[in-house]
């Protein structure tokens, strides 16, 4: 506490009350937590830069393949209070929390460490977590830079961290037990063992592979929207649907439409058969209107249908690279622009896919296709540099289908 010094603001704070779940819907604690008001801060004086990468969730079913076929441990970490271990370079006050000012007292507070809250909050925490793996003697990733390899003869280990969750795995339990007291020396962190429940998705494993999926947050999606009841769909999207901005009268609360498209975007991670229908609905945030409204509670009733399913990683994967792609041709109504989509395997083991409409109008159905095809060949060649990462030799092609 000091007092303020000439020419100074302070920002604000206040405390955030949360509830957190297990992976079986049952309550694991009480979370309070004080967060600084961070949109009070000035740019250029109170922070600098506020970027932090996070890790994709393709690398994360990239590394859980290779995993799986090559039977490696899989652990995971919580940093309890993440945000709290970063650096703060800058000369940051905040006024004290609700409680803690005195009557009479003119003081704020001199923050020494990042606070949640605060603009470069994660980017303070990652570049600190970053400088503590390396100096443990892994190497960061190019291609995705939330991923941390270090390879010591036959032996191999990776790390993969999103925000204050950090997955553990590899072929050494020796170096992963090491890595988790090398952690501990520098952060607050929770063993949670071996993989089960990892950023809201479910993990099973067997000796026939790994099984992810979302079926609590599926679960959650109906019982929110009122649909736990309801008669399950046989497809996500009625055939030849075609919907656009002008039909249909607006909804009256469009934040209804916007929460629940963004919770089924999430849903895609597991649930690759709905990108389709979830890409069209994600064209109409702006203004939904009533059609949009009803197609969206069709995907609700098709996943109904099978809450619990997701995606398997077999063990038994011989990691050859494939892809598949295709494109329509002006299948937009509104800006008669194609739509492409791909799929791409690892093995047996479906890593990555997209439906996204083309940002060019196709002359031709052909052009249309090699502009699906170049997007495809983008994501096996990043790809490439990954499973280069975890050290997966490949050939030098990787067999693309039209």
């Amino acid at each position: 506490m000091v007092p303020l010094p000439p020419g100074h603001k302070p920002i604000g704070c206040r405390w955030v009350y949360k509830i957190k779940y297990h992976s079986d819907g049952t309550i694991e604690r009480y979370k309070a937590r004080l967060v600084a008001k961070g949109y009070t801060q000035v740019a250029g004086i109170d922070y600098q830069e506020t970027f932090s990468p996070t890790a994709k969730l393709t690398t994360l079913r990239c590394l859980l393949t290779v995993a799986a076929s090559r039977n490696w441990y899989i652990h995971q970490l919580d940093v309890h209070n993440a945000f709290l271990h970063g650096n703060l370079q800058e000369e940051v006050y905040m006024t004290p929390p609700p409680g803690l000012r005195r009557q009479g007292e003119n003081l704020v507070c001199r923050l020494r460490k990042s606070i949640y809250g605060l603009k470069q909050a994660s980017r303070n925490w990652f570049s600190t977590f970053t400088a503590t793996v390396k100096s443990a003697g892994y190497i960061q990733s190019k291609a995705d830079y939330s991923l941390f390899t270090k390879s010591q003869g036959n032996k191999f280990t990776a790390i993969l961290i999103y925000v204050d969750d950090i997955l553990l795995t590899g072929n050494d339990l020796h170096e992963i037990k090491m890595l988790k007291t090398h952690l501990l020396k520098r952060f607050f962190i929770k063993d949670l063992g071996e993989l089960k429940y990892f950023l809201g998705i479910e993990f099973s494993r067997s000796k026939k592979g790994i099984f992810m999926s979302q079926r609590k947050y599926t679960l959650d999606i109906l019982q929110d929207t009122g649909l736990t009841g309801v008669k399950p769909e046989k497809f996500p999207m009625e055939q030849n649907l075609k919907l656009t901005n002008e039909d249909g009268e607006l909804l009256h609360d469009p934040s209804r439409y916007r929460r629940l498209v963004g919770r089924l975007i999430y849903l895609t991670v597991t649930r690759p058969d709905i990108v389709y229908s979830v890409r069209t609905l994600s064209q109409f945030m702006n203004t939904p209107r009533k059609p949009h409204w009803e197609a969206a509670l069709r995907v609700l009733r098709y996943i109904k249908g099978s809450p619990g399913q997701g995606l398997f990683l077999p063990s038994e994967n011989n990691l050859t690279l494939s892809a598949f792609c295709d494109s329509d041709w002006g299948g937009c109504r509104m800006s008669r622009r194609s739509v492409s989509g791909y799929c791409v395997f690892l093995g047996s083991s479906l890593i990555s896919w997209k439906s996204k409409k083309q940002t060019n109008v196709s002359r031709s159905s052909a052009e249309a296709e090699y502009r699906a095809m170049a997007n495809t060949c983008l994501e096996l060649t990043w790809l490439r540099y990954i499973l280069k990462d975890l050290k997966v030799e490949l050939d030098k092609t990787s067999t693309i289908v039209l």
